[in-house]
């Protein structure tokens, strides 16, 4: 179960090139959190004819604000929402990482894969972040329609898209870009579940900087579980990956 695969994941903390590679997604994390947070404002600054006005942290003057003790209450509170994109663009960055630490522990007999280059990975990570700004701006009018609703609506369409998101980065590794489609049509239940697990905790501030990275090792650990690693052992008898590997 999806509990259990979380469980492996963070069992394995104490593991050195595991916590190299947590460390590392934390302080991407940070880093895309504030650089997300410093576009927000700058769109409001330069939105706004006139200084804004927050409640609780008073006028936004943009660094100021920024490095001010008030702002980064307000970036903690936003990070509810800005953690979802942000979750996505590390794992993207540090799946073939994680993915090695937690195969080397756990899967010691398979073949290595080739990582994924830089550029493709850029590139799924920009084209799933603007499908998540799409299908979010659409929610924001269901969220007004149905209020009491919206944080059924928020989970269940989140854990959705990074659930597909994070089991498609992580099965694409040893399936390629056209099996992990296949794998994720097949398990598509067992997969909306574990997003929605892992949307959950990512609404939370300070926890969720440490979901990226536990969540690319749980989904590897689901990849896994859902295919078998005898069964693709005996596919590939010769060590190499799936056809489609190219991405």
């Amino acid at each position: 179960m999806i509990l259990g695969d979380f469980l492996k994941a963070l069992a394995q903390l104490p593991d050195p090139r595991f916590r190299r590679v947590l460390w590392l997604g934390i302080g991407g994390t940070l880093a895309l959190l504030v650089a997300a947070y410093a576009a927000l404002l700058w769109l409001i600054d330069a939105a706004a004819s006139e200084p804004v006005t927050l409640p609780w942290i008073g006028q936004v003057t943009w660094i100021g604000d920024l490095l001010g003790w008030g702002s980064l209450g307000l970036m903690l509170l936003l990070s509810v929402f800005l953690m979802i994109p942000v979750a996505s663009a590390i794992t993207s960055f540090f799946l073939d990482d994680v993915a090695d630490a937690v195969e080397a522990r756990h899967y010691p007999a398979l073949p290595p894969v080739p990582r994924t280059s830089f550029w493709d990975g850029l590139r799924d990570t920009f084209a799933f972040l603007g499908l998540m700004l799409v299908a979010n701006l659409v929610a924001i009018a269901l969220y007004l329609l149905f209020p009491p609703a919206a944080p059924l609506i928020f989970y269940t369409m989140n854990g959705f898209l990074l659930g597909r998101e994070y089991f498609q980065v992580a099965a694409m590794r040893r399936e390629g870009r056209a099996g992990a489609r296949s794998l994720g049509r097949r398990h598509r239940a067992a997969i909306w579940v574990a997003g929605i697990l892992m949307a959950l905790p990512l609404s939370i501030p300070l926890l969720n900087l440490f979901v990226p990275i536990l969540g690319a090792a749980t989904f590897t650990h689901l990849y896994h579980r859902l295919t078998g690693p005898g069964a693709r052992v005996a596919r590939y008898p010769s060590g190499r990956t799936s056809p489609d590997r190219a991405r």
